[in-house]
């Protein structure tokens, strides 16, 4: 868009700092930021909103895939569906030390598509849908179109990152105490690694390796989906018609950093899943 471009060779600093700002409810009116690091209070819609549409999205396109089922004669997304899922098992397999639990492999299905999607919104053009988000807000709602923001990537935003990391720290801490018992989770932290005598560091290096997995898992996730949107955005910066070879090619590539990390972030998942059951046996 050619006043899109216009609009960030005059001012590129407020341009990217615009494309970097959450549509929020609770943060700073002015700076549209949360006043803290950590403020609960503050709301960001865009992020809620693209996370879950894509939910929705794979939710309605695997009862599409369901409702039409063919065990004889398997086309279209179907086959595409069963490699997956295919895909999926056989890393869950590879990786677990004993059989793993049914719904391992339906988590790990579940992650990797929805980061998958998550991530694939960073291809979209970066001006497309925050221009369409300034028109209906100045011709609906009334606002300043220079002053609607919305980023379009869940994956860029440390609170989707983080939630889902967190989650993960919930399952494993679930599957910690199905198979070990309470009194087991607990004893955990109390005797390993060096044994019942050094109990004060065992719980020391117990909670930095509980802490650790989540927090890598989040900020791997966040740090390559943010400098690749950050990259889309430089770009953006050069006159239109010299951006669709640099574009062309760090989309390209992106692919394959969008694919990488929903895989890392699926089998770092499956892998903490299976070391519970590891160390357990």
């Amino acid at each position: 868009m050619s006043a899109s471009t216009e609009q960030a060779t005059d001012n590129p600093v407020q341009y990217i700092q615009h494309h970097l700002t959450n549509w929020c409810v609770g943060c700073d009116p002015s700076t549209h930021r949360p006043d803290n690091l950590i403020d609960f209070s503050v709301f960001f819609l865009d992020v809620w909103f693209f996370s879950a549409l894509l939910a929705g999205l794979i939710m309605w396109g695997a009862y599409k895939i369901g409702q039409n089922l063919d065990a004889e004669n398997p086309q279209g997304w179907q086959n595409a569906l069963e490699m997956l899922v295919d895909f999926v098992n056989n890393n869950v397999r590879d990786i677990f030390p004993t059989k793993p639990p049914a719904i391992v492999g339906p988590i790990g299905l579940t992650i990797f598509v929805w980061v998958f999607l998550m991530n694939t919104m960073d291809l979209i053009p970066v001006d497309l849908l925050p221009w369409i988000a300034s028109l209906v807000g100045q011709h609906v709602f009334g606002a300043d179109p220079h002053h609607v923001y919305l980023k379009v990537v869940p994956t860029t935003n440390l609170d989707a990152t983080f939630g889902l990391s967190l989650s993960v720290l919930a399952i494993i801490i679930y599957f910690n105490i199905k198979v070990r018992g309470v009194g087991g989770y607990i004893k955990m932290y109390l005797t390993q690694p060096f044994g019942v005598f050094l109990m004060p560091f065992n719980i020391i290096l117990t909670l930095v390796e509980e802490i650790a997995k989540p927090l890598s898992l989040a900020l791997r996730l966040f740090g390559n989906m943010y400098a690749g949107e950050l990259v889309f955005m430089l770009i953006a910066l050069m006159p239109w018609w010299i951006q669709f070879l640099p574009g062309g090619g760090w989309a390209i590539f992106h692919i394959l950093v969008v694919s990488l990390q929903a895989f890392i972030f699926m089998m770092l998942t499956i892998v903490y899943l299976a070391l519970v059951h590891a160390d357990h046996h």
